[in-house]
């Protein structure tokens, strides 16, 4: 049984930010399944099926103290594992207090309670304070936050709808079959991809598994000085809007791939600022764009995130690698 605290900390996401105390991990036997490519050691690997809910996220089955399954999401742009009010009022989970919920548009207050045992295919982990909230802002039964993900890696396969989790600690796992590989730097358990490139303007990016749209905040809408905006309106999982101008971009780089016609959301989230991001261009990448790509694999043990391109494009990547140009998505 392996376990590893965090500590209480003040925590960090583009869909929300939590305080949370010491959750503690074990491990149970993995069964073998069938191989994923991309992976170290296939056999060490959880495949799950998932399910895409109204929102175009992705759920996961998940057991709670023995009951469930319930369906709960992979975001990585929540810092920490949470139930909603549903789950606590069925299983009657014990109170372990308050703590402050920074969504992308507010900041609130939110009762803890205690979970005994969360399994999520053959993984588990066990004695953690979750926040409670409302489904109806969450989208899912629950979410699958990056306290519980920092030893793994997360491949999410756009193309047969499944996730793998892989223990990858003490591992080097191989980047086969994924076309591009980006190192990030670490803050507050958030993988940060600093060297994107959107219309010339150096940006940092949080991989965002828990949101279908993109956002981005206003420093980078300043550098770029974009015009011409529509205002829309979104709800963050404290149940308040947040008021943006969103534009389409023209190009989005990532170690030489670029997206093109890319819509993006400009708004000053308190998540950016919680990461110290106010001033910093900065967006967070979510569903709508993720899904361009065959596979998204973030690898939090050793700071990177691969990316898996359709075959045509990653034909037109080595073609415009061997003539010096980028290869638009």
């Amino acid at each position: 049984m392996h376990r590893r605290a965090l500590g209480q900390l003040a925590l960090v996401a583009a869909s929300t930010i939590l305080m949370v105390g010491s959750p503690l991990y074990a491990e149970s036997p993995t069964p073998a399944p069938a191989p994923v490519p991309g992976l170290v050691n296939p056999q060490a690997a959880e495949v799950i099926a998932l399910d895409e809910d109204r929102n175009r996220r992705m759920t996961v089955p998940v057991h709670i103290d023995g009951s469930g399954p319930y369906d709960f999401m992979i975001d990585t742009g929540s810092q920490a594992t949470a139930v909603t009010r549903e789950i606590n009022e069925g299983l009657g989970l014990r109170p372990a207090g308050t703590a402050m919920l920074v969504g992308m548009a507010s900041r609130r207050a939110v009762e803890l309670v205690e979970v005994a045992r969360l399994d999520i295919g053959s993984h588990t982990i066990t004695d953690f304070a979750a926040p409670v909230l409302d489904r109806e802002h969450v989208g899912a039964d629950g979410i699958v936050g990056l306290d519980s993900l920092q030893d793994f890696r997360v491949m999410i396969d756009f193309r047969d709808q499944t996730i793998a989790l892989e223990d990858v600690r003490d591992k080097d796992p191989s980047r086969r079959g994924f076309e591009i590989v980006v190192r990030a730097r670490q803050r507050l358990g958030q993988l940060l991809i600093t060297d994107a490139i959107v219309e010339g303007v150096r940006a940092t990016v949080i991989i965002d598994t828990g949101a279908q749209a993109s956002l981005a905040n206003n420093a980078l809408r300043d550098r770029i000085r974009t015009k011409r905006a529509s205002e829309v309106t979104t709800t963050d999982v404290n149940g308040v809007d947040l008021i943006g101008q969103m534009s389409l971009m023209r190009s989005l780089t990532i170690e030489g791939l670029s997206l093109t016609n890319v819509p993006l959301t400009f708004a000053d989230a308190p998540a950016f600022e919680a990461l110290g991001l106010t001033d910093t261009p900065a967006l967070s990448l979510g569903m709508q764009h993720l899904a361009l790509f065959d596979r998204v694999a973030i690898d939090f043990a050793n700071r990177r995130v691969l990316f898996d391109v359709p075959r045509d494009v990653a034909r037109a990547m080595r073609e415009s690698r061997m003539k010096g140009f980028r290869a638009p998505l």
